[in-house]
């Protein structure tokens, strides 16, 4: 147990970081400093070592040689009004969080997380591979031509790696503060951690923070330090479980496009969804003027050259109510593709038992859906007793009174997105699986899958623990309570929607011919601009199909890389293409 002098001297290491120190041992201008400005490029831009620097000016002047398409961090700046006083109109206070954990304080885990192991990158395949993660995370990418040296003090990097499929799933970045500018607290520093949004591992997050601690450690090194948005409160939480404080000093970086939500404030267009958002990004890079009209509801205006138009994420003015019509109520759905001639379920409303019965009968397997819903809400599927199918019958009347019942069909879900009569992008669309690990509940592995998935898509996508999961855990021989073994794969839900914790797997190159004409022709059939048309097929590159459902509401965000929001605009604005 700590003594009273004990605690006093610990908190006054937390208030007084090593640029202090150093500071005090210099001039009050500085301008005494013996040593070298330390700037150390990262691949995606510099860290500047603000007491390394002579004064506030040449820090200043360093950060506007910020190179284009990079983003240069000041760290460890002690009078950040001195430095933004020489560029004002250019320079900006970071608003996030530095974080210090001291070695002394760390405690290693208790619990060890499986199916992954972490190494550091030694190919050019390991760069790209983190590339691709990053791009997923909205992160610039890293370009290892430019990387300080790592004898010179430039960074490490880690990843995080699938044992079964060899992707990587993570990656993490740290500096010796030794090796890199002498520091006197012997200190390090985390940075660009990242985790796939579509992993289904559990703890990658904290093994990387925690390799990276104890790589660290191992070096004889006191603490490490760490920048985090000041309202990211989910990684906060982790990191104040692994002992980190607030670190009393700031940060200063230029402003640049990569920036701009830090510096512009409050954005009407921030508090939009990820569907809503893509277009609207795309909208102002190109010109066109964005007016919010109802962020929770996803509404926003567009205007250009005399032209206006409303949208709701991807639906805009230029569909009609007839064509949303068609695609809302699935039986005019079924019945206007089935005159275009493509394969589609059998289908009909649910009646008395018997007749449900009967259907079930002739079917064997059955799938139920509401008329009208939308975002898997009320949809069961591969039901094969009667009693099941009541009951889901039941269920889905809570979205909508009138009920279908279809018959069930093996194959993957396929989502093609149709913008202006053109295939853009086709995924495949894969149910939310857990892996188990020998000691968690199938309950907490889901909840744990499940709040990674909401963390990657703004709260859009996550598992709801109903009498669909329910019901698919049991017919695999689980509950709620069980333990999954270790290493072993389990689909908690038989439908692959992303806002009920799906994910998705660009496959628009390798779409079969016959699939897109499908596509193509159901979206000339129900007259509608932009359409996400869901088939079950046996593979993307084979062109049998039968058709599930039409979305005139489909989700530009879940398809990127793919160019889905320009083409949108296209549509909406032709004049603006080529444009910004």
């Amino acid at each position: 147990m700590r003594t009273h002098s004990q605690i006093s001297q610990r908190l006054q290491r937390i208030q007084t970081p090593s640029y202090d120190r150093l500071l005090a041992r210099f001039a009050e201008d500085g301008r005494a400093h013996p040593e070298e400005p330390v700037a150390l490029h990262c691949g995606w831009g510099r860290l500047l070592v603000g007491h390394t620097f002579p004064d506030s000016r040449s820090l200043a002047d360093e950060l506007l040689r910020e190179r284009p398409g990079e983003r240069d961090i000041a760290l460890y700046v002690a009078a950040p009004q001195k430095v933004l006083s020489y560029a004002p109109q250019q320079l900006f206070l970071d608003p996030s969080d530095t974080l210090r954990l001291w070695f002394s304080d760390y405690r290693p885990a208790t619990r060890t997380f499986r199916g992954f192991r972490i190494r550091r990158t030694h190919q050019d395949s390991d760069w790209e591979a983190i590339n691709c993660l990053y791009q997923s995370r909205g992160m610039l990418p890293v370009q290892p031509a430019l990387l300080t040296p790592h004898h010179l003090g430039g960074p490490v990097y880690w990843l995080a790696e699938d044992e079964d499929s060899n992707a990587v799933i993570g990656s993490v970045m740290g500096i010796d503060h030794r090796k890199a500018f002498n520091d006197p607290e012997a200190g390090s520093s985390l940075w660009c951690l990242a985790v796939d949004p579509q992993c289904t591992r559990p703890g990658v997050g904290e093994s990387l923070v925690r390799h990276l601690i104890e790589h660290f450690m191992g070096r004889g090194l006191a603490c490490l330090d760490l920048s985090v948005m000041h309202d990211n409160r989910q990684a906060k939480a982790l990191y104040a479980k692994l002992g980190f404080r607030e670190l009393p000093t700031f940060a200063v970086k230029r402003k640049n496009v990569f920036n701009e939500p830090l510096y512009l404030g409050p954005d009407p267009a921030t508090e939009l969804n990820p569907y809503a958002r893509i277009i609207v990004d795309e909208a102002r890079r190109r010109g066109i003027e964005v007016q919010v009209d109802d962020a929770e509801g996803g509404i926003f205006t567009l205007s250009h050259g005399g032209r206006r138009l409303r949208c709701r994420e991807s639906l805009s003015d230029l569909t009609s109510a007839v064509s949303l019509t068609l695609c809302q109520d699935k039986q005019l759905t079924h019945r206007t593709l089935a005159r275009a001639g493509l394969c589609l379920p059998a289908q009909r409303l649910a009646g008395t038992p018997a007749e449900n019965a009967a259907f079930l009968a002739e079917h064997r397997r059955v799938v139920v859906k509401p008329v009208n819903g939308e975002q898997g809400q009320g949809v069961a599927v591969d039901l094969r007793g009667e009693e099941e199918l009541q009951a889901a019958i039941e269920q889905a009347r809570r979205f909508d009174r009138r009920v279908l019942l279809e018959s069930c069909h093996d194959g993957s879900d396929l989502r093609i997105l149709v913008i202006g009569f053109e295939v853009v992008a086709a995924a495949l669309r894969r149910p939310p699986e857990i892996v188990g690990d020998g000691r968690h509940s199938v309950a907490q592995l889901i909840k744990a899958l499940s709040r990674r998935r909401q963390a990657a898509t703004g709260g859009e996508s996550r598992i709801p623990l109903d009498a669909e999961t329910r019901r698919t855990l049991h017919a695999a021989g689980y509950g709620y309570d069980s333990v999954l073994p270790a290493g072993e794969r389990l689909a908690v839900r038989r439908t692959a929607n992303l806002h009920t914790g799906g994910s998705l797997e660009d496959v628009t190159a390798l779409l079969h011919p016959a699939l897109a004409e499908a596509a193509i022709t159901a979206a000339r059939a129900l007259d509608i601009p932009v359409v996400g048309v869901d088939l079950l097929v046996k593979a993307a590159d084979q062109p049998d199909y039968v058709f599930i459902e039409a979305n005139e509401r489909a989700g530009l965000a879940n398809h990127e890389p793919q160019p889905t929001a320009e083409r949108f605009i296209d549509l909406l604005f032709p004049l603006s293409k080529g444009v910004g």
